[in-house]
């Protein structure tokens, strides 16, 4: 008797598990070659922007708060460029709380971006009434590629947040289907329990 209740078994829990593997392919994570790009992306934008920090810098001096501003804008293009580099190695990588990190850095840096050609505008118009032409200019020139990057930085961190939205969706409906396959699971085990005792 107990030989022909394995076989029983056995083809029950693979009926409950086939659904699940069947789930599994239906998965719409982010795949490696959109990672990649994504990738691409970014590293191209810290790379435009990365000379615009130094040009901030040397504008607006090495003290007070620009200087901690200049740091923290330093600091969030470093963190994106390791972030980058691991990724490009593990795509994957990206889903998971690593592709969150990256869109929260690459939203900080297009917002740090902007405030640098909000600044420069702003000493434009002090240096150009102070009749300083060339430093207006240089000003000037400042905040419009400020702007321009800001602008390339937000459209990459859309990219990251609309592939990481794909991620947490599938993530989210794998885990609601393998739940709903342990249901049916465990009915299935119940009745089968059930109908030994009769």
């Amino acid at each position: 008797m107990p030989l022909l209740r394995l076989p029983s078994i056995t083809v029950l829990l693979i009926s409950c598990f086939v659904p699940f593997v069947r789930a599994q392919d239906e998965k719409t994570f982010p795949t490696d070659n959109e990672i990649q790009l994504l990738l691409t992306q970014a590293d191209r934008a810290m790379q435009r922007y990365k000379p615009l920090i130094d040009q901030e810098e040397l504008q607006f001096g090495k003290g007070g708060a620009q200087a901690e501003a200049v740091a923290k804008d330093r600091q969030i293009v470093q963190a994106i460029e390791t972030a980058v580099q691991a990724l490009k190695k593990k795509p994957q990588g990206f889903n998971s709380p690593a592709g969150f990190a990256l869109f929260e850095w690459m939203d900080d840096a297009s917002r740090n971006a902007l405030v640098c050609s909000a600044q420069s505008f702003t000493q434009a118009t002090v240096t150009l009434m102070a009749r300083e032409i060339s430093k207006s200019t240089e000003l000037i020139n400042l905040g419009q590629s400020c702007m321009d990057v800001s602008s390339l930085i937000y459209t990459v961190s859309e990219n990251a947040g609309a592939l990481y939205e794909r991620y947490v969706n599938a993530e989210e409906q794998l885990a609601g289907k393998g739940y709903d396959t342990s249901q049916k699971c465990l009915e299935a085990l119940k009745k089968l329990d059930a109908a030994k005792k009769h």
